[in-house]
């Protein structure tokens, strides 16, 4: 995207902030071939193309309503998982696999409880400790995680020491539309995880250090290095799904 064209959204979404509807069509608008773009990688699922295009639309109106000019980052950029996430949310909801709208809300709850905990505790929740705060049985929050968990295009969490990185969690079809929009998606991801799991990140799959070596860097034993991945890499699912 070319400088004039980033200064040219920074106009228009400084004019969406303080409530101009026309420039938030105006936006969309000019950067609709971004969403056309990637609503095409997603065709041959099920649904219509122009289905695709204007679900893709209601991910870009949100990140244009959210998008804070603190970020270091240009708006397309910032746009791109939020656009990506919608469709993805789309396709599954009005997938094969039909979840009833009660359990769905039960799983939302069953997630924002866990992420609160995880939050204040720095660890996963037991069932048991989510069965006390939400009031559900531990057979229908398992039900609810299963019912809430994405499909995405990262690996299952990697066991001690497996070996795997990141990047290659992420399917690869081969376009270089497919490598630049997950590596925008999971860049965005990763920068907004907490420091120490940015930390993990970096050392083990960008300076390719071992589990017992990013422990040694970090003061962490080798488990709970390969614990805080596998929370890092359900934590990127949630947020690439």
């Amino acid at each position: 995207m070319t400088r004039e064209c980033q200064n040219e959204n920074f106009e228009l979404l400084n004019r969406i902030k303080a409530g101009d509807n026309e420039a938030l069509e105006q936006l969309v608008q000019q950067n609709l071939g971004l969403v056309k773009k990637l609503a095409y990688r997603f065709t041959g699922r099920g649904a219509e193309y122009e289905d695709l295009v204007q679900i893709g639309v209601i991910g870009m109106i949100k990140a244009a309503r959210s998008f804070d000019f603190e970020y270091s980052t240009v708006f397309s950029t910032y746009a791109v998982p939020l656009i990506m996430g919608e469709i993805r949310r789309f396709l599954r909801d009005d997938g094969p696999i039909k979840v009833g709208r009660t359990l769905k809300q039960k799983g939302i709850h069953v997630m924002k409880v866990r992420e609160a905990f995880l939050t204040e505790h720095g660890r996963e929740a037991r069932l048991s400790e989510i069965s006390e705060l939400t009031g559900y049985t531990e057979e229908e929050i398992t039900a609810c995680l299963e019912a809430s968990s994405c499909v995405v295009s990262l690996s299952e969490p990697i066991g001690e020491d497996g070996g795997l990185t990141v990047e290659s969690s992420i399917a690869d079809e081969g376009s270089a539309l497919d490598k630049l929009t997950d590596r925008i998606a999971l860049g965005e991801a990763i920068r907004k995880l907490p420091p120490l799991w940015r930390e993990i990140v970096d050392l083990r799959y960008f300076r390719e250090l071992s589990q017992n070596e990013t422990g040694k860097r970090l003061g962490l034993t080798q488990v709970k290095v390969s614990r805080e991945e596998q929370k890092i890499l359900l934590r990127l699912k949630e947020a690439l799904g």
